[in-house]
């Protein structure tokens, strides 16, 4: 069960004693995983290196134990962030968040369009939202700007509106689960840095379970959790949006230039060094409709 559900600010510590596997989940990278190895998201970032220049750096993978114990506290979302921090994120990645009241207005823009759809045709639209910070176009939770719970019937997300009509229209609970998993698996988001896409990850499974709650009276089955918890992690992942890598994964190397010419040999030169960036890991998102992963830029020129 999730418990603290009107506090902005999701603890790592309660997902790991209460559903530690759906942490674990929540912090896999689908693109650099396989079947046979598990890889998580990197930091991005390095506002975290004071505690340990190793396992803190932007190109280390957080982990479950980084995240909890004694760092239970670490992750959190930026209007709780202090100041000296924000602005810092702001320069350093031009990180801003949306005040709800804006999310709403684009919002409501895009869906307008939408509004005489079937509940199955609108529920499998698919959005995306780019550079998403803690998701607030996806699940409005909480105001980006104040971390202020925002009022249930308020939310304004575009998976908000989704499950709002699953609520409203759908009585049979299984249908209700199939619907909203649809609705999930057609939602998409795209995020930097670890921490915050960690902390987008945990407002959708939160968000699932205030709709689940408020249709149902009851806590969702753990299992339900997990369903959820692995779609998200497909959906909302980690990328260079400018790149369509995962971040930082560049490499730069040293090679030597081996051409010279006539002259240059005859003088004795030495092979010239020179840098050169190797591309980076190509994200890959899953394709729910054929079950099989694809290129994020597939079709991109």
């Amino acid at each position: 069960m999730i418990e603290n559900i009107s506090a902005a600010n999701i603890q790592e510590n309660l997902l790991r004693e209460t559903m530690p596997a759906i942490l674990d989940t929540l912090l896999i990278d689908r693109t650099t995983s396989t079947t046979r190895t598990k890889k998580n998201i990197i930091w991005a970032n390095e506002n975290y290196i004071q505690y340990d220049f190793k396992e803190y750096a932007a190109t280390s993978q957080m982990k479950p134990n980084l995240v909890t114990g004694n760092r239970g506290q670490l992750i959190m979302p930026r209007a709780l962030k202090s100041r000296e921090l924000q602005k810092e994120r702001t320069k350093s990645k031009a990180e801003v968040f949306t005040p709800t009241w804006i999310v709403k207005k684009q919002n409501d823009e895009v869906d307008k369009d939408y509004q005489d759809d079937d509940l199955e045709t609108y529920v499998n639209r698919t959005w995306l939202e780019i550079t998403c910070g803690e998701a607030p176009y996806m699940a409005s939770r909480y105001d980006m700007e104040t971390g202020e719970i925002i009022p249930f019937t308020e939310r304004v997300g575009f998976v908000d509106r989704k499950l709002k009509r699953i609520n409203a229209e759908v009585e049979d609970k299984a249908e209700w689960q199939r619907l909203v998993e649809e609705a999930f698996k057609s939602s998409y988001g795209f995020e930097w840095s670890g921490d915050s896409l960690l902390l987008a990850r945990e407002n959708l499974l939160y968000t699932y379970r205030d709709y689940y709650y408020a249709k149902w009276l009851e806590e969702p089955l753990y299992g339900l959790f997990e369903d959820i918890a692995e779609i998200i992690s497909y959906n909302v992942f980690q990328m260079d949006g400018l790149k369509y890598i995962i971040p930082l994964s560049e490499k730069k190397e040293k090679v030597i230039n081996q051409q010279l010419s006539l002259w240059d040999y005859m003088d004795q030169k030495e092979p010239e060094e020179e840098w050169i960036i190797k591309p980076g890991k190509r994200v890959k998102i899953m394709n729910w409709k054929t079950n099989k992963m694809e290129f994020f830029d597939k079709g991109v020129k």
